[in-house]
């Protein structure tokens, strides 16, 4: 059977594939086989590498799909995680009025770490439909009454999650969800700085490392030759992921969370300029309609998304 593939630009319509999909009759393997691909391309053009316009998948996808049997030997994981963080930095710019990307995945580590953020909490007398419809001010609110106690650091501890939950060939190598590696897909290029957050593997938070530079492959767009080759192009990243176990935290677990003088004495010394333009809630100034009035100037409320706008405008 003769493939006509739709193509807008670089990208394939999700409209072909999903009537693709739908005709393939699966009466031997080779069907099948087809039936997969279609399938796996939809999900990278909805779920794990969408864009804003939601109407198509990347090309580049389609040679790593040429191999049925290896397609399982690629970390599509880490590649997914690459997307958001892009995406994530991009959202920061003052002119991005929108975000793409894998927000399910987003979505899903704010509902498990973040509990009350869930539109279906684990409280069964509240009404989860009520629950879905609370406004920007009202999460502002609560990230900004945000308790220690409320943030789950240890999301997929054994006492947290359903035994077999998570598959036993990807638990057997959770060993380096810790490690600190670029991770790489294609021309996107972003740092797991696992190191910043180190109680989310059980581990005391220490001061981390030096934030690591990119440089110009932090800002690689796929535009130029479309036969680039990306493992050559980004051969030192490459060389960093292959050599992941080496970069995994490996220092001993603690049953307690409380945070090291060192690493408070760090966080303040590094963001000190950002919170001295802040004035805590509990300061003895006139608060008038959100706003804090002292000695004649205007200073955002000591809250998280106060903070959070100060970082990133």
């Amino acid at each position: 059977m003769e493939i006509v593939i739709k193509k807008r630009g670089s990208f394939v319509k999700l409209t072909w594939f999903r009537r693709l999909k739908e005709h393939i009759v699966l009466d031997n393997d080779i069907q099948i086989q087809r039936y997969v691909k279609c399938h796996i391309m939809l999900l990278f053009g909805t779920i794990m590498f969408g864009d804003k316009s939601a109407a198509g998948v990347h090309w580049k996808f389609l040679p790593l799909l040429r191999n049925f049997g290896g397609i399982r030997e690629f970390s599509w994981g880490s590649a997914c995680l690459a997307h958001l963080y892009r995406a994530l930095c991009r959202a920061t710019r003052v002119n991005c009025k929108e975000i793409d990307g894998p927000l399910t995945l987003l979505l899903t580590w704010a509902w498990i770490r973040l509990p009350f953020l869930s539109p279906i909490p684990g409280n069964p007398r509240v009404f989860p439909l009520a629950n879905r419809y609370h406004s920007l001010a009202h999460y502002r609110r609560v990230l900004d009454d945000l308790q220690e106690g409320q943030f789950v650091w240890e999301a997929y501890a054994v006492d947290r999650i359903v035994p077999g939950l998570i598959p036993a060939d990807i638990l057997h190598h959770s060993v380096i969800w810790s490690a600190t590696v670029p991770l790489i897909s294609f021309e996107c290029i972003e740092w797991h700085a696992s190191d910043r957050l180190r109680r989310q593997f059980g581990l005391s938070q220490g001061v981390p490392q030096q934030e690591r530079n990119l440089g110009h492959a932090h800002g690689e767009v796929l535009t130029g030759p479309k036969n680039e080759d990306w493992s050559a192009v980004h051969s030192l990243w490459v060389m960093q992921w292959t050599n992941r176990y080496s970069h995994i935290l490996s220092d001993p677990l603690v049953p307690l969370h409380s945070p090291l003088d060192i690493y408070m004495q760090w966080y303040r010394g590094a963001y000190e300029s950002i919170f001295s333009q802040i004035t805590p809630l509990n300061s003895s100034n006139d608060n008038v309609n959100g706003i804090i009035i002292s000695n004649g100037f205007s200073h955002t409320n000591f809250t998280p998304s106060a903070v959070c706008n100060k970082i990133c405008p």
